[in-house]
């Protein structure tokens, strides 16, 4: 039989421990923990077949925190992040970031098992790692700046620095992604030069993406107005401070973005395109999903939701961003005679002799 003496003894750690996991900086310390643990059971479990980059696996684990988080949040289970909500990072409830964590839960994980899928194979896997960069440092670049200005940013606790990795871990896995060597076949350059010569008019999709293209950026100059705010989507309105995020980040970064690969379209030997639009791609719809999504949750105070006047509009705007620069990564992926720089005729190049 257990003594008096140690029942006490196992009773006092039990209280102990319980009484350290609400306190706000062991929170903290454990998230570093166990990050450091999975990434030690990697390095380990990998050490005579180590992969090029160890950072998938690690990710790939949060994936199923995120989406355990997005579930409970939402009622669908119970009791696995309860402590986490309670005393880690209360914004986590927040309708936007239960539809950040399912994105990274289920679009995330997919792209992490490809990713893993094609080192383990020796595939080439840059294309879609620019994807998963572009994926998922526009979640961190909303999630982070959306907590400090937004009406959390007085609750911020210590394990709201967990989220530095993942906010610096992707812009530094981007630039990486960046200065490798494409993805690409063999072109030949008389055919590159072939295509280039053509006017825009004889690229009829081309033209059809330069006016999608204008139609973005003149959407983009409309949600900055304060009727459309008022009348169609005041969410924006949200104190949060994730919509404000959002559309901060399209105003300065994507509408820039949308002009210069207009320019591109336009503009024969744009190589820079076969990169930039697979890192847009995965970037808009990441910023899509979250923001629409939230929108519509039901968590969402009724006067920030969008109206049921003006909801098959709203969601057309928004919808409009979703496909269209999928559409163009894969067209410029597919057929990147247009955007190579010209070589002299007859001699075959790959990628490293058209740059």
């Amino acid at each position: 039989m257990v003594s008096h003496s140690k029942l006490n003894l196992i009773l006092c750690s039990l209280i102990f421990v319980i009484f350290c996991i609400y306190r706000p900086v062991v929170i903290l310390e454990i998230g570093v923990a166990v990050l450091v643990a999975v990434f030690l059971l990697v390095y380990l479990t990998t050490r005579y077949n180590p992969p090029k980059d160890p950072l998938f696996y690690e990710f790939s684990f949060t994936c199923v925190i995120d989406l355990t988080s997005a579930l409970e949040y939402d009622g669908f289970t119970s009791g696995f992040m309860e402590f986490y909500q309670k005393t880690g990072e209360p914004y986590l409830g927040t309708p936007y970031a239960i539809m950040m964590c399912y994105w990274d839960g289920i679009a995330h994980f997919i792209l992490y098992l490809m990713l893993i899928h094609r080192m383990s194979n020796k595939q080439q896997y840059r294309t879609l790692g620019l994807f998963w960069a572009g994926s998922l440092c526009t979640n961190m670049i909303v999630f982070v700046p959306g907590i400090v200005v937004g009406k959390y940013g007085s609750e911020i606790r210590p394990a709201f620095w967990l989220n530095m990795p993942f906010l610096l871990v992707p812009i530094w896995g981007a630039v990486s992604l960046f200065s490798r060597p494409r993805d690409m076949p063999l072109v030949g350059a008389s055919k590159a030069e072939r295509e280039q010569k053509k006017a825009l008019i004889c690229h009829p999709l081309d033209l059809l993406f330069v006016v999608y293209l204008v139609a973005l950026v003149l959407t983009i100059r409309l949600q900055i107005l304060n009727r459309y705010v008022k009348e169609y989507e005041p969410y924006l309105k949200d104190p949060v401070g994730f919509p404000k995020v959002t559309i901060l980040l399209l105003l300065f970064h994507a509408l820039p973005m949308l002009g210069l690969f207009a320019y591109g379209l336009c503009t024969p030997g744009c190589t820079w395109m076969l990169d930039w639009t697979v890192y847009f791609a995965g970037a808009i719809l990441q910023c899509q999903w979250s923001h629409a999504g939230a929108s519509l949750h039901p968590h969402t105070a009724e006067m920030y939701r969008i109206p049921i006047t003006t909801l098959v509009p709203v969601l057309l705007l928004n919808l409009l961003y979703a496909p269209g620069p999928v559409l163009l990564a894969l067209r410029c992926k597919q057929e990147p005679d247009y955007f190579l720089s010209i070589t002299p005729v007859g001699q075959t190049n790959n990628e490293k002799k058209l740059n």
